[in-house]
C-alpha cells in the first residue's frame, strides 16, 4: 500500500502541457531517463506537504483560499532546460520559467500558508521548474549541450498566463499519477 502525498502546484494550460510533450518526445529518442512524466502531470511545485492529516490540509486549504483570493493571475514563459542532481547522471531533467516575481510571490503566499497550517517544508531556495523526466540511465554521461541543442527549435518556449493554484494528491500506482484535490483560481 502507498502512502499519500500532497503538494501545492502552479497547473499548467493545455497548451503548454502539449508544448512539453514535444520536448520529452523530442529528447526521448536520445537521451535515456527512467521515467517520463506523463503531460497531464505538469506542473510548477510551490510546497511539497508529504503524507498529511486531515486537520492540517484543511488548515492549509483554508490558508492558501485566503491569501490567494486577490492575487492577480500572472505571464511567464518557457525559458531554458537544466538539470538537478549530478550533471553527468541528472536524477532530474526539467524546463524552467521566466523570472517573475509574482511568481515568487504566490509561492511565498503558499509557502506561509502552509507552515501556519503546521507543516514543515523544505527550505532550500525556491527554484521554479516543470519536471519532465526522472533518473538517468543512459550508458555514457549525460551530455547537457547536446540536450539543449536538440531542444534549440522548442526552447525558449511560448509565454502563457499562470491562473490556477492547486492541491494535488499523489497516487503512485497510476498514470497520470496527480489528483487535483483543490482549486484557487487567480484573478
Amino acid at each position: 500500500m502507498h502512502s499519500t502525498h500532497y503538494f501545492f502546484a502552479l497547473a499548467l494550460p493545455d497548451e503548454v502541457k502539449v508544448h512539453l510533450s514535444k520536448i520529452s518526445e523530442q529528447l526521448k529518442t536520445e537521451f535515456p531517463f527512467k521515467s517520463w512524466v506523463h503531460p497531464s502531470d505538469y506542473h510548477i511545485t510551490l510546497a511539497f506537504l508529504g503524507n498529511a492529516d486531515r486537520h492540517r490540509l484543511a488548515e492549509s486549504v483554508f490558508n492558501v483560499k485566503e491569501e490567494l483570493k486577490d492575487f492577480p493571475s500572472f505571464q511567464v514563459g518557457l525559458n531554458k532546460a537544466g538539470t538537478f542532481g549530478r550533471p553527468d547522471q541528472p536524477r532530474i531533467f526539467w524546463v524552467n520559467t521566466t523570472e517573475s516575481s509574482s511568481l515568487s510571490g504566490v509561492r511565498d503566499k503558499v509557502f506561509s500558508s502552509c507552515i501556519k497550517a503546521g507543516f514543515d517544508l523544505e527550505t532550500r531556495p525556491f527554484k521554479p521548474h516543470i519536471t519532465i523526466a526522472r533518473r538517468w540511465m543512459g550508458q555514457g554521461i549525460f551530455q547537457m549541450p547536446a540536450a539543449e541543442k536538440s531542444l534549440a527549435s522548442l526552447l525558449p518556449g511560448p509565454s502563457f498566463a499562470m491562473e490556477e493554484a492547486v492541491l494535488y494528491r499523489t497516487h503512485l500506482d497510476r498514470t497520470p499519477k496527480y489528483e487535483k484535490v483543490e482549486s484557487f483560481k487567480l484573478m
